[in-house]
């Protein structure tokens, strides 16, 4: 079996983590739930309880547990760290990813349970677990899925650079002496003086431990007094982490550097031994915006307080002895179930540099996003193609990262940005890129005498200090701007340029899936439409008015606006698929999205199912429905999609029996973005672009090599084709179709058939 077919197997032999593969290479899978009973699918973390013949629809055990539904997520990107189908530098790519999310769900979602615990919350989750049991189950789920990261790299994908790309990750102890001679020089010239042993005794208390930071703890004895001691000492990041040798693709990681010369920080004590240990700390912080005199004052004091905030996990190496351990846990307020026991490389989220430095060739291959044909030019002609032109002649919809986000939604606002014709530009900015071009355009808009507002999400997790910084670099530059809605976080994605024309003023809009993020824009698969359509320009207008000033009762026609309306409209569109399907008609609704996790929601879709209605779901995060059930769900399908691109588009389509109603967003199912977001939904009316959408939607559900079925238990099976079954790759197919257009547009001649092509005239 490869492991392309058994996700978390390994390619390169028996492995030797205690607990999953014994020393002799025979199966020693852990048992329960976890264990996966079949070859394409992946240990799961869900749990869900037997449901009693008498549940009625608010039953718990009709829900997956959400923290839980999101680790089975992890576990299907690590399953893309195995896949031989990847390049393998991409592997690497995911197991870093792994990594990373695992760091970020720490931080909100395990700090969050703990708030709750330390606050006295009783109050049970939707699949009925208290916040206490959840982080049980958590514990034991990513014990054994720290141990699957640790043993791929250590025991596959290390020795798979080496083996096949020539990309040696050497460990000190193997270095020959004239290697570890020019690493003495440069630890002494550039790391030693970097690093600041941080002694604790009566008269140095145990210092600050920055989150997410490499750590030697250092043992340390006094060879006249016999007194022992402890030290810390920070491994620098100042320098990148792995340490090109003289023989090229070779490398070595800092903190081994570190490590074989600390005696060299500490002389005249002797070191008894120095162990890597990594914290992380709690990100959910609560602030009181209600209560805020400044918001950007409430954000930056809750940045220092996050800074600060309790550790809520503590990764050692597997060799640090038991009292160490017990002074770190004392020291740092932890639970024994707070440590975590690391066999290996500790931190495997910086492997996405040690990709980066690898062979072209053993990453996926280059995709370039190509311009849709209605925007396409050759040269710099006098035929370039005004951005307002195409978009008065007809709505134009983009598919990032497929289509180009520099030639559309960034062209649209640089362009407004330079017209002297508009008159004012506005614009929500949630999350953007470092030295954004989208915020510079919106600079240089107000410098030259144009009205520009732009809504800067301050609140959006991990971008808070660079979103302070972009709002203040526009409010220098004369933008008006507004840092959210009190009590709510504006996620909705949309831009705003009134354009002054010979028949008055024309609104130009943009509404998107997501962010207005040039790099993001390449790796996240995202739809926006760009209109000017008088009915949803006044929608887009209304939209701004209520957040930049005080209008929440504001009406509108094409857009569904969260919190309130974009709850009862989602609702009324589900229960309409009940009533076509009570009065004979079909009774189908496909949506993606990111996740779900309304009760609300998720209880009319299993009335809906009831009833006989049609339902897919392609959700590729958390999803606390249960498919598949008796009685309650079973005309419900979930996939879930995981590839080279993170999939992030927001899709919904209500059959309405022959006449479909569907929408795009920026919105999932999740009670967040219905309560406590603002977020925009808009119907899509063009024809065309209904076909369109539909397709996306088909080729998703087609996918034979890239999704995931979840199964009524919480099990994942990923697809794979069948014996005469062409593969159906969702991403590839989207790829090829955007170049088939792109061809066709430019030179019509090159996709015929080579018999039939004939000259250019």
């Amino acid at each position: 079996m490869s492991a392309d077919d058994s996700p978390l197997g390994t390619a390169s032999g028996p492995t030797v983590r205690r607990g999953l593969i014994d020393r002799n290479g025979g199966p020693d899978r852990p048992s329960g739930p976890s264990a996966p009973p079949d070859g394409l699918s992946i240990p799961r973390a869900v749990s869900p309880a037997e449901i009693p013949p008498d549940a009625g629809p608010d039953h718990s055990a009709l829900f997956f547990n959400r923290e839980l539904s999101w680790l089975d997520f992890n576990w299907r990107v690590l399953s893309q760290a195995y896949n031989e189908r990847n390049p393998l530098l991409e592997q690497v790519r995911f197991l870093s990813i792994t990594a990373s999310n695992l760091d970020e769900f720490f931080m909100k979602r395990v700090g969050g349970l703990k708030r709750q615990m330390g606050a006295g919350v009783i109050q049970p989750s939707l699949d009925g677990r208290s916040p206490a049991e959840q982080l049980a189950l958590i514990r034991q789920v990513v014990l054994e899925m720290h141990g699957r990261m640790s043993d791929r790299w250590e025991h596959g994908l290390r020795s798979l650079l080496a083996s096949e790309l020539g990309m040696v990750v050497c460990d000190y102890a193997e270095l020959e002496e004239a290697q570890r001679t020019r690493l003495h020089a440069l630890f002494r010239s550039h790391i030693y003086p970097t690093l600041t042993p941080l002694a604790v005794d009566p008269g140095h208390p145990f210092p600050f431990i920055s989150n997410l930071s490499l750590s030697l703890a250092v043992l340390l004895r006094h060879p006249k007094r016999k007194t022992r001691h402890f030290a810390r000492i920070k491994i620098p990041k100042s320098r990148s982490r792995w340490i090109a040798l003289d023989e090229p693709n070779h490398f070595v990681p800092v903190e081994q550097v570190v490590t074989e010369h600390v005696g060299e920080l500490f002389r005249g004590m002797q070191v008894e031994g120095a162990y890597l240990f990594r914290v992380t700390r709690n990100a959910d912080v609560r602030r009181a915006e209600e209560e805020a005199d400044d918001l950007l004052k409430v954000i930056s004091e809750e940045l220092r307080e996050r800074r600060f905030a309790p550790v809520v996990r503590l990764e050692v190496d597997r060799t640090m002895p038991e009292e160490v351990r017990d002074l770190l846990q004392r020291e740092l307020s932890l639970e024994p179930a707070d440590v975590y026991e690391v066999d290996g490389l500790l931190d495997l989220g910086d492997l996405a540099r040690l990709r980066d430095l690898g062979r072209p060739d053993q990453r996926f291959e280059p995709w370039e996003p190509v311009i849709p044909p209605a925007l396409l030019w050759e040269g710099e002609s006098e035929d370039v193609p005004d951005i307002f032109a195409v978009i008065r002649g007809r709505d134009v919809m983009v598919h990032h990262p497929y289509e180009s986000f520099a030639a559309t939604v960034r062209r649209f606002i640089e362009e407004a940005a330079a017209d002297p014709r508009v008159l004012a530009i506005k614009q929500t900015l949630y999350r953007t890129s470092e030295n954004s071009p989208i915020v510079r355009a919106l600079a240089r808009a107000a410098e030259s005498g144009k009205e520009v507002a732009a809504l800067v999400e301050v609140t959006a997790r991990f971008d808070e200090k660079e979103n302070i910084e972009w709002g203040q670099l526009l409010e220098n530059a004369g933008v008006h701007v507004t840092y959210g809605v009190v009590g709510l976080k504006t996620h909705a994605k949309a831009a705003l340029v009134l354009r002054d024309e010979e028949d008055g003023i024309r609104a130009y809009c943009h509404i998107g899936t997501g962010n207005y993020h040039s790099g993001t824009a390449r790796q996240y698969t995202d739809l926006g439409i760009l209109t000017c359509r008088p009915d949803i320009g006044r929608d887009v207008i209304n939209l701004f008015h209520y957040l930049t000033g005080y209008a929440p009762k504001q009406k509108y026609k094409n857009l569904r606006v969260s919190p309130g309306v974009l709850r009862t409209a989602t609702l009324g569109l589900i229960e309409r698929e009940i009533q076509h399907r009570r009065e004979g008609g079909g009774g189908r609704i496909i949506a993606k999205m990111n996740a779900i996790d309304d009760a609300e929601i998720i209880r009319a879709l299993y009335r809906a199912s009831g009833e006989g209605v049609e339902i897919d779901l392609i959700v590729r995060g958390l999803c606390q429905l249960r498919p598949g059930l008796p009685r309650f769900s079973e005309n419900v399908r979930v996939l879930s999609i995981i590839g080279r691109f993170l999939e992030h588009d927001r899709i919904f389509w209500f059959d309405n029996d022959g006449d479909p109603d569907v929408y795009i967003g920026s919105a999932d199912w999740r009670r967040r973005n219905l309560d406590d977001r603002v977020e925009a939904v808009l119907r899509v009316d063009d024809p065309a672009l209904k076909r369109r959408l539909r397709r996306i939607l088909d080729d998703a559900l087609a996918d034979n090599a890239l999704a995931w079925e979840l199964r009524p238990d919480g099990r994942y099976v990923r697809r794979r084709p069948g014996e005469d079954e062409k593969t159906r790759d969702s991403q590839t197919t989207l790829m090829r179709r955007a170049l088939k257009k792109r061809r066709k547009a430019e030179k019509p001649w090159d996709i015929l058939p080579k018999r039939k092509r004939r000259k250019r005239t």
